[in-house]
Protein backbone atom coordinates (compact mmCIF):
# COMPACT_ATOMS: atom_id res chain seq x y z
CA UNK A 1 0.00 0.00 0.00
CA UNK A 2 1.87 3.53 -1.09
CA UNK A 3 1.43 6.85 1.47
CA UNK A 4 -1.54 7.88 -0.78
CA UNK A 5 -3.77 4.59 0.19
CA UNK A 6 -2.48 5.01 3.95
CA UNK A 7 -3.58 8.69 4.06
CA UNK A 8 -7.23 8.03 3.24
CA UNK A 9 -7.72 5.06 5.77
CA UNK A 10 -9.67 6.27 8.63
CA UNK A 11 -10.06 2.91 10.79
CA UNK A 12 -9.63 0.81 14.10
CA UNK A 13 -9.58 3.96 16.93
CA UNK A 14 -8.76 6.93 14.74
CA UNK A 15 -12.75 7.80 13.94
CA UNK A 16 -13.12 8.05 18.04
CA UNK A 17 -9.59 10.23 18.60
CA UNK A 18 -10.50 11.93 15.99
CA UNK A 19 -13.83 12.75 17.01
CA UNK A 20 -12.79 14.06 21.01
CA UNK A 21 -9.35 16.07 19.81
CA UNK A 22 -9.02 17.15 16.68
CA UNK A 23 -13.34 18.11 15.78
CA UNK A 24 -13.01 20.94 18.46
CA UNK A 25 -9.64 21.60 17.86
CA UNK A 26 -9.16 22.75 14.29
CA UNK A 27 -12.51 21.38 12.72
CA UNK A 28 -15.88 22.97 14.99
CA UNK A 29 -14.91 26.55 14.04
CA UNK A 30 -15.03 25.95 9.77
CA UNK A 31 -17.47 23.33 10.13
CA UNK A 32 -19.87 25.99 11.48
CA UNK A 33 -18.70 28.01 8.91
CA UNK A 34 -19.30 26.29 6.39
CA UNK A 35 -22.59 25.29 7.11
CA UNK A 36 -23.90 28.23 7.57
CA UNK A 37 -23.16 29.03 3.73
CA UNK A 38 -24.47 26.05 2.65
CA UNK A 39 -27.95 27.13 4.30
CA UNK A 40 -27.26 30.74 2.75
CA UNK A 41 -28.24 28.62 -0.37
CA UNK A 42 -31.31 27.38 0.82
CA UNK A 43 -31.19 24.04 -0.66
CA UNK A 44 -33.49 21.14 0.20
CA UNK A 45 -31.31 18.17 -1.28
CA UNK A 46 -27.52 18.26 0.23
CA UNK A 47 -24.69 16.14 -0.50
CA UNK A 48 -21.59 15.60 1.80
CA UNK A 49 -18.66 13.75 0.58
CA UNK A 50 -15.78 13.35 2.53
CA UNK A 51 -17.94 13.47 5.96
CA UNK A 52 -15.52 12.05 8.43
CA UNK A 53 -17.06 11.82 12.06
CA UNK A 54 -20.05 14.30 10.77
CA UNK A 55 -18.93 17.53 12.08
CA UNK A 56 -20.09 19.44 9.25
CA UNK A 57 -23.34 17.08 9.05
CA UNK A 58 -24.42 18.00 13.00
CA UNK A 59 -23.97 21.63 11.88
CA UNK A 60 -26.04 21.36 8.69
CA UNK A 61 -28.81 19.47 10.22
CA UNK A 62 -29.45 21.94 13.04
CA UNK A 63 -29.38 24.52 10.79
CA UNK A 64 -31.45 23.24 8.16
CA UNK A 65 -34.08 20.57 9.69
CA UNK A 66 -36.42 20.21 6.87
CA UNK A 67 -33.35 19.56 3.88
CA UNK A 68 -32.56 16.17 2.78
CA UNK A 69 -28.94 15.50 4.02
CA UNK A 70 -26.61 12.55 2.44
CA UNK A 71 -23.85 12.21 4.26
CA UNK A 72 -20.84 9.96 2.93
CA UNK A 73 -17.66 9.19 3.15
CA UNK A 74 -14.82 6.42 1.86
CA UNK A 75 -14.13 4.76 5.45
CA UNK A 76 -16.79 2.68 6.34
CA UNK A 77 -15.69 3.14 10.87
CA UNK A 78 -16.17 6.88 10.15
CA UNK A 79 -19.60 6.47 8.74
CA UNK A 80 -20.52 4.03 11.30
CA UNK A 81 -19.02 6.38 14.08
CA UNK A 82 -20.74 9.74 12.80
CA UNK A 83 -24.14 7.99 12.22
CA UNK A 84 -23.86 7.24 16.07
CA UNK A 85 -23.24 10.66 16.77
CA UNK A 86 -26.09 12.34 14.76
CA UNK A 87 -29.78 11.33 16.01
CA UNK A 88 -30.95 13.89 13.27
CA UNK A 89 -34.10 12.06 11.39
CA UNK A 90 -33.34 14.16 7.90
CA UNK A 91 -29.32 12.57 7.41
CA UNK A 92 -29.10 9.49 5.48
CA UNK A 93 -25.42 7.90 6.00
CA UNK A 94 -23.82 5.71 2.63
CA UNK A 95 -20.59 5.00 1.96
CA UNK A 96 -18.92 6.25 -0.70
CA UNK A 97 -16.42 7.19 -2.78
CA UNK A 98 -16.20 10.94 -3.99
CA UNK A 99 -14.74 10.04 -7.16
CA UNK A 100 -17.38 7.96 -8.39
CA UNK A 101 -20.59 8.62 -6.35
CA UNK A 102 -23.66 6.24 -6.47
CA UNK A 103 -26.08 9.48 -7.56
CA UNK A 104 -28.00 9.79 -10.81
CA UNK A 105 -26.96 13.26 -12.56
CA UNK A 106 -28.73 16.59 -11.06
CA UNK A 107 -29.47 15.07 -7.85
CA UNK A 108 -28.41 17.88 -5.50
CA UNK A 109 -29.01 21.98 -5.05
CA UNK A 110 -25.37 21.21 -3.12
CA UNK A 111 -22.76 19.32 -2.84
CA UNK A 112 -19.99 20.36 0.32
CA UNK A 113 -16.75 18.77 1.22
CA UNK A 114 -15.31 19.79 4.82
CA UNK A 115 -11.08 19.30 4.51
CA UNK A 116 -11.38 15.99 2.31
CA UNK A 117 -10.35 17.04 -1.34
CA UNK A 118 -6.90 16.51 -0.36
CA UNK A 119 -7.17 13.15 0.28
CA UNK A 120 -8.56 12.35 -3.57
CA UNK A 121 -6.49 10.54 -5.69
CA UNK A 122 -7.75 12.00 -8.58
CA UNK A 123 -9.23 15.49 -7.53
CA UNK A 124 -10.29 16.61 -11.37
CA UNK A 125 -12.80 13.29 -10.95
CA UNK A 126 -14.16 13.91 -8.11
CA UNK A 127 -14.57 17.95 -8.93
CA UNK A 128 -16.45 16.33 -12.15
CA UNK A 129 -18.29 13.70 -10.23
CA UNK A 130 -19.69 16.61 -7.67
CA UNK A 131 -20.53 18.73 -11.11
CA UNK A 132 -22.82 15.84 -12.21
CA UNK A 133 -24.51 15.18 -9.38
CA UNK A 134 -25.66 19.41 -9.01
CA UNK A 135 -28.43 20.52 -10.57
CA UNK A 136 -28.16 23.47 -13.06
CA UNK A 137 -26.96 26.53 -10.32
CA UNK A 138 -26.19 24.03 -7.50
CA UNK A 139 -23.06 24.60 -5.88
CA UNK A 140 -20.18 22.67 -4.61
CA UNK A 141 -18.70 24.10 -1.53
CA UNK A 142 -15.26 22.99 -0.09
CA UNK A 143 -12.65 24.00 2.66
CA UNK A 144 -8.97 23.07 2.50
CA UNK A 145 -5.94 23.87 4.56
CA UNK A 146 -3.55 26.59 3.87
CA UNK A 147 -0.10 25.60 3.74
CA UNK A 148 1.35 24.63 7.43
CA UNK A 149 3.69 27.31 7.94
CA UNK A 150 0.03 28.83 8.46
CA UNK A 151 -1.20 26.50 11.24
CA UNK A 152 0.59 26.79 14.06
CA UNK A 153 -0.34 24.23 16.12
CA UNK A 154 -0.16 21.24 13.54
CA UNK A 155 3.25 22.64 12.86
CA UNK A 156 4.41 22.38 16.21
CA UNK A 157 3.47 19.13 16.14
CA UNK A 158 5.03 18.35 12.89
CA UNK A 159 8.09 19.35 13.93
CA UNK A 160 8.25 17.47 17.33
CA UNK A 161 7.46 14.16 15.52
CA UNK A 162 9.85 14.65 12.90
CA UNK A 163 12.71 15.16 15.70
CA UNK A 164 12.62 11.80 16.47
CA UNK A 165 13.08 10.30 13.14
CA UNK A 166 15.89 12.98 11.86
CA UNK A 167 16.82 10.70 8.77
CA UNK A 168 13.20 9.93 7.88
CA UNK A 169 10.79 11.83 9.34
CA UNK A 170 7.16 11.56 8.58
CA UNK A 171 5.96 13.80 5.76
CA UNK A 172 1.50 13.25 6.45
CA UNK A 173 0.80 16.92 7.11
CA UNK A 174 3.23 18.55 4.28
CA UNK A 175 1.91 15.72 1.92
CA UNK A 176 -1.64 15.57 2.80
CA UNK A 177 -3.08 17.85 4.59
CA UNK A 178 -1.39 20.80 4.20
CA UNK A 179 -0.05 19.34 0.65
CA UNK A 180 -2.84 21.16 -1.38
CA UNK A 181 -3.17 24.74 -0.41
CA UNK A 182 -1.92 26.81 -3.91
CA UNK A 183 -5.14 28.13 -5.00
CA UNK A 184 -3.77 28.62 -8.59
CA UNK A 185 -3.47 25.11 -8.66
CA UNK A 186 -6.68 24.40 -7.26
CA UNK A 187 -8.75 26.79 -9.68
CA UNK A 188 -6.90 24.92 -12.56
CA UNK A 189 -7.93 21.82 -11.36
CA UNK A 190 -11.70 23.57 -11.13
CA UNK A 191 -11.82 24.87 -14.38
CA UNK A 192 -10.63 20.99 -15.79
CA UNK A 193 -13.72 19.93 -14.02
CA UNK A 194 -16.04 22.27 -15.75
CA UNK A 195 -16.79 24.92 -13.11
CA UNK A 196 -16.31 28.32 -14.51
CA UNK A 197 -17.44 30.41 -11.24
CA UNK A 198 -15.56 29.79 -8.53
CA UNK A 199 -15.03 32.29 -5.29
CA UNK A 200 -11.65 31.59 -2.80
CA UNK A 201 -11.96 32.86 0.71
CA UNK A 202 -9.09 32.77 3.00
CA UNK A 203 -9.92 32.10 6.65
CA UNK A 204 -8.12 32.07 9.82
CA UNK A 205 -9.44 31.00 13.10
CA UNK A 206 -8.17 29.72 16.56
CA UNK A 207 -7.13 26.73 17.45
CA UNK A 208 -7.86 25.58 21.17
CA UNK A 209 -7.58 23.10 23.43
CA UNK A 210 -7.57 22.73 27.58
CA UNK A 211 -4.22 20.80 27.41
CA UNK A 212 -1.25 20.74 25.04
CA UNK A 213 -1.92 16.97 25.19
CA UNK A 214 -4.75 17.40 23.07
CA UNK A 215 -3.28 18.12 19.63
CA UNK A 216 -0.39 15.39 20.31
CA UNK A 217 -2.73 12.54 21.15
CA UNK A 218 -4.87 13.76 18.47
CA UNK A 219 -2.45 14.25 15.69
CA UNK A 220 -0.69 11.10 16.52
CA UNK A 221 -3.30 8.58 17.27
CA UNK A 222 -6.44 10.21 15.35
CA UNK A 223 -4.85 10.41 12.03
CA UNK A 224 -2.72 8.28 9.61
CA UNK A 225 0.48 9.84 11.09
CA UNK A 226 0.13 7.28 13.39
CA UNK A 227 0.77 4.67 11.18
CA UNK A 228 3.73 6.73 9.63
CA UNK A 229 5.32 6.28 13.26
CA UNK A 230 4.59 2.88 14.16
CA UNK A 231 5.68 2.03 10.28
CA UNK A 232 9.49 3.67 11.41
CA UNK A 233 9.61 2.21 15.23
CA UNK A 234 6.07 0.50 16.90
CA UNK A 235 8.01 1.71 20.34
CA UNK A 236 7.74 5.37 19.14
CA UNK A 237 4.15 6.18 19.12
CA UNK A 238 4.10 7.11 22.72
CA UNK A 239 7.06 8.66 23.09
CA UNK A 240 6.47 10.70 19.95
CA UNK A 241 3.48 11.97 21.62
CA UNK A 242 5.51 13.08 24.58
CA UNK A 243 7.33 14.96 22.61
CA UNK A 244 5.02 16.57 20.77
CA UNK A 245 3.39 17.76 24.23
CA UNK A 246 6.28 19.17 25.09
CA UNK A 247 6.70 21.05 22.05
CA UNK A 248 2.87 22.28 22.05
CA UNK A 249 3.52 22.92 25.63
CA UNK A 250 6.79 25.16 25.64
CA UNK A 251 5.30 27.12 22.58
CA UNK A 252 1.64 27.81 23.76
CA UNK A 253 1.77 26.99 27.52
CA UNK A 254 1.41 24.55 30.00
CA UNK A 255 -2.68 25.05 30.41
CA UNK A 256 -5.16 25.83 27.89
CA UNK A 257 -3.78 26.40 24.11
CA UNK A 258 -4.54 29.13 21.62
CA UNK A 259 -2.47 28.67 18.29
CA UNK A 260 -3.28 29.93 14.90
CA UNK A 261 -4.93 28.18 11.93
CA UNK A 262 -5.85 29.40 8.25
CA UNK A 263 -7.88 27.43 5.44
CA UNK A 264 -9.26 28.05 1.93
CA UNK A 265 -12.88 27.80 1.65
CA UNK A 266 -14.44 27.92 -1.93
CA UNK A 267 -17.81 28.37 -3.80
CA UNK A 268 -18.27 26.91 -6.97
CA UNK A 269 -21.66 27.03 -9.59
CA UNK A 270 -22.57 25.01 -12.18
Amino acid sequence: MDDGSRDRLFAGSIPEVYDRYLVPLIFEGYAQDLAARVAAARPTRVLEIAAGTGAVTRAMAELMPAADIIATDLNQPMIDYAAAQTAARSVRWRQADATALPFDDASFDVVVCQFGVMFFPDRVGAYREARRVLAPGGRFLFNTWDRIEENEVPLTVNDAVASLFPSDPPTFFRRTPHGYHDLDAIRSDLDAAGFGIVRAETVAHRSRAASPAHPAIGFCRGTPLSAEIERRDPALLQPAIERATAAVAERFGSTSIDGKIQAHILTCIR
